[in-house]
């Protein structure tokens, strides 16, 4: 597993750029950089499971591990997804179960700063590498205007 880091400075206060990624039409936006489609069922609610889904019901599930309004969502990745059904764990899943995906916004004078970071399987870094910065581009637009 590799360690990846993103970051990006909006000018926006925090509760915008909150607002920016997780409210559900606006993270539709910027997650298709990943995937057309794609969206999250959620209660959001801190413990709680999370699925990650592209438009045939296919993606992951994660336990919400740390939501505070406004600073940080952070999640722990657990399982796939197939025909919205969670799966259970077999020898490629045990090789990412338990990484994490954490996102921090940061109070950076008048700028809020997104911090990620993410645990990857080393194959799909590259893909990562290329979209996330996408993603986050489409979230700073958002929050901006």
């Amino acid at each position: 597993m590799k360690n990846l880091t993103f970051e990006i400075e909006i000018n926006a206060p925090a509760d915008k750029v909150w607002n920016a990624m997780w409210e559900e039409e606006n993270y539709k936006k910027w997650t298709s950089a990943f995937c057309e489609g794609s969206y999250a069922k959620s209660s959001w609610k801190q413990g709680e499971r999370i699925h990650f889904l592209d438009p045939k019901g296919n993606g992951m599930y994660s336990e919400i591990s740390t939501l505070v309004p406004n600073e940080k969502m952070f999640f722990t990745h657990i399982g796939n997804i197939k025909n919205f059904e969670e799966q259970p764990l077999d020898e490629d899943t045990k090789a990412w179960t338990g990484a994490q995906e954490n996102y921090e916004i940061i109070k950076v004078e008048n700028l809020s700063k997104v911090v990620v970071t993410l645990d990857i399987v080393d194959e799909h870094a590259n893909y990562f590498l290329d979209c996330f910065p996408k993603g986050l581009a489409t979230i700073k637009e958002i929050a901006e205007k």
